[in-house]
């Protein structure tokens, strides 16, 4: 499998971390993320202004701080990918750009959003890990996503 084929598979997983559905478990960053984000660089910066405060993370796990209470409090998340991944790779540096939309339900709310996500991928030992990231999203009138996820995946 080339470089590219290896981010693009990455990239596309990473998307399906983000899904939840009533009943699972309490979101855990690290424990759904670990295989994709470098928690040991001391270069990350990880950014999404989808985030109210609109932060940047310089650790894998000060990022999953922001988004645990968030993802918590969600009933669901749906999300499936409808434009790429595009992907550029060397040895060691990859990047790539997909966009996504999503259904985010909470108590009393659905939320649609369409977001394009753009990561910076670094070869680590232990394989292929985001130290960049940079999501820009926008929130779709209510109801524009209707029928697009029933219940299943992307």
């Amino acid at each position: 499998m080339s470089n590219e084929q290896m981010i693009a598979d990455l990239h596309r997983r990473w998307v399906f971390g983000w899904d939840r559905r009533e009943g699972d478990a309490p979101f855990d960053f690290r424990r759904t993320f670990g295989e994709f984000y470098d928690f040991d660089s001391p270069d990350v910066r990880l950014y999404d202004d989808f985030d109210p405060e609109q932060r940047v993370a310089t650790t894998a796990a000060g990022y999953g701080s922001i988004w645990e209470p968030a993802f918590r409090g969600m009933l669901s998340a749906h999300h499936a990918v409808d434009d790429g991944p595009h992907v550029i790779a060397g040895d060691d540096l990859a990047a790539s750009t997909l966009r996504f939309v999503a259904r985010i339900a909470t108590p009393g709310s659905t939320t649609d959003i369409r977001t394009t996500s753009s990561l910076v991928w670094r070869r680590t030992p232990d394989g292929w890990r985001i130290v960049r990231e940079h999501n820009s999203t926008a929130v779709l009138p209510a109801g524009e996503l209707d029928g697009r996820f029933d219940g299943a995946r992307g």
